[in-house]
């Protein structure tokens, strides 16, 4: 019993939460990144169901651990709960790459990647129709930082190192060149000095990807930490106009499960000022994917597409409420005839060193959820698309590593051209994803 007892002080106890700030709306020094003032106000684009849309990831959690965490079943009481809302692959990066570019482009595993200017996203997208955006990451060193990570003091333990808060791996529109080569875009990825600047002045945009540090996400904690985080930053949030007013769609999910033997659903739910009065507190059972964000956004404010994830029929329903108002009509798709989208690194692409094909472009003559043309970016050629492509080839035995890996420096980036769809997948993914 000794032992026993002896061996369980060695444990090391779990992180207490501490707010990094006085409140979601105050700058900390716990933020090496200080503002450089609030973005202007630019004019509104109305949507039809909603005028802003907010992301908010968590990390790596379970369905069932979510939603049996007060915090979170909590708010799908004051929302439309999305309880069949799946990730699309594993680990976390490819998942946050989907999420702005409509392609995961093969990737399995975290490393530095970028994606050539010519490979087109949301952003595009947005901009097209003079929609603000911005990217908040919480403990991001300086606006624009291109870094692979960053590390700060240590506010939960001062006597401690100091601690990576902030990854390049969590902050989607970073991965490409079309977004981190443009230095007007660049700025707009910002810090949580800059959010509360942001909001106190009524100015935050249209489009928001938010991403709380490493500890506040779960991510290096538990979920019952990234709950105590929701409770401190969400939750008075909610009631503030400047963030949240009755034209404002918030959907607070996860980037992808804990667990890789399981089909990747993850808690979602959808909260803001936009959900319809007789919607909060229902369930939504429609099959949803991180595309659905993309969809979503386009159907809403009649976009174009990217030709890839975000136009594929089966993965990118568009939340029912929208579709509803839009008219988009989404595919019924049976519990039992979900894809499988818990695999990793078997998808060929561009940035999987074992099953490499080079970026083809988008699919041209697909239709999305806006009913707008498909964005294709200068210089891609769409002529080589993924019925042309190379067979994957085996990077690894070629002792060769993917071209777009590394510091992102011109050479790398040598010869990659266009974008690519979701692309040539393994016969048996094939079936299950495409169908």
């Amino acid at each position: 019993m000794h032992a026993l007892f002896s061996l369980l002080l060695l444990i090391p106890a779990a992180p207490q939460f501490v707010p990094p700030s006085e409140g979601p709306l105050v700058e900390s020094t716990n933020y090496v990144g200080a503002n450089n003032g609030s973005l202007s106000k630019s004019t509104v684009v109305a949507g039809k169901s909603f005028d802003r849309f907010i992301q908010i990831w968590i990390e790596n959690t379970d369905f069932e651990s979510a939603n049996s965490t007060a915090a979170f079943s909590d708010l799908a009481k004051q929302g439309i709960f999305l309880d069949q809302y799946y990730a699309l692959t594993h680990p976390s990066e490819p998942n946050y790459m989907a999420a702005a570019g409509g392609d995961f482009w093969g990737c399995g595993d975290d490393n530095l990647y970028h994606l050539p200017p010519n490979v087109s996203t949301i952003v595009d997208l947005l901009e097209a129709k003079s929609i603000s955006w911005a990217s908040y990451q919480e403990n991001l060193p300086s606006d624009g930082f291109e870094g692979f990570n960053s590390t700060s003091v240590n506010y939960l333990n001062t006597s401690a190192p100091a601690y990576a808060y902030y990854v390049r791996k969590h902050n989607p529109t970073i991965f490409y060149d079309s977004v981190a080569s443009v230095p007007s875009r660049l700025a707009r990825h910002r810090n949580f000095n800059d959010f509360a600047a942001d909001v106190n002045a009524s100015a935050i945009p249209q489009w928001l990807f938010v991403t709380p540090n490493m500890v506040n996400d779960g991510h290096d904690t538990t979920i019952d930490f990234a709950g105590q985080w929701v409770n401190y930053w969400l939750a008075p949030l909610l009631n503030n106009t400047n963030f949240n007013d009755n034209r404002t769609l918030i959907l607070l999910t996860f980037d992808e499960t804990e667990t890789y033997t399981v089909n990747n659903r993850i808690f979602a739910v959808l909260l803001g000022g936009a959900v319809p009065e007789s919607a909060r507190g229902t369930v939504d059972s429609t099959y949803y994917t991180h595309y659905s964000s993309l969809s979503t956004v386009e159907a809403n404010w009649g976009l174009g597409s990217l030709g890839r994830g975000d136009t594929n029929k089966t993965l990118s329903n568009v939340y029912s409420f929208v579709a509803n108002a839009t008219g988009y009509t989404n595919l019924d798709i049976a519990l039992a005839d979900i894809p499988l989208t818990n695999t990793t690194g078997i998808i060929p692409g561009p940035l999987n060193v074992q099953y490499y094909v080079p970026i083809t472009a988008p699919n041209t003559s697909a239709v999305g959820a806006g009913g707008g043309a498909v964005f294709v970016a200068s210089g891609v050629d769409t002529s080589f698309t993924a019925a042309s492509a190379p067979a994957p080839v085996n990077l690894t035995a070629q002792g060769k590593t993917v071209p777009s890996s590394g510091n992102g420096a011109a050479g790398v980036r040598e010869g990659m051209v266009g974008a690519t769809v979701l692309g040539a997948l393994l016969a048996g993914v094939v079936t299950l994803l495409l169908a």
